[in-house]
């Protein structure tokens, strides 16, 4: 089955900004809906934001505004522009098939320090 492999992640200043990746060893193009989540240590798994096979893009709650998530079935890849960075968006974040997860990855880190 479809495995997904995060990348992108790192040391950013505050206000900064990162494009985080999501490689899938296979295709993408039948997965309707992908997400992104992210999960600090000892916290639930909080999702950021998902995207249809078309492209239409769904936000959590106060995450449109800095976030964006994007898809390109053609490299079979999934992928969320951060920007104005802040501490608390220090996490582990992590892409999946939004309506039939597939097992996690190991996530990119994610570090808004000054």
């Amino acid at each position: 089955q479809v495995q997904f492999v995060e990348s992108g992640g790192g040391l950013v200043q505050p206000g900064g900004s990162l494009k985080l990746s999501c490689a899938a060893s296979g295709s993408i193009s039948d997965i309707y809906l992908l997400a992104w989540y992210r999960q600090a240590s000892g916290k639930a798994r909080e999702l950021i934001a998902r995207i249809t096979s078309g492209n239409n893009a769904l936000y959590a709650d106060s995450m449109a505004d800095r976030f964006i998530i994007s898809r390109d079935n053609a490299v079979n890849s999934l992928y969320l522009q951060m920007c104005t960075l802040k501490p608390e968006d220090t996490d582990t974040y992590y892409c999946n098939s939004y309506s039939k997860p597939k097992p996690w990855g190991r996530g990119t880190q994610v570090t808004v320090s000054s």
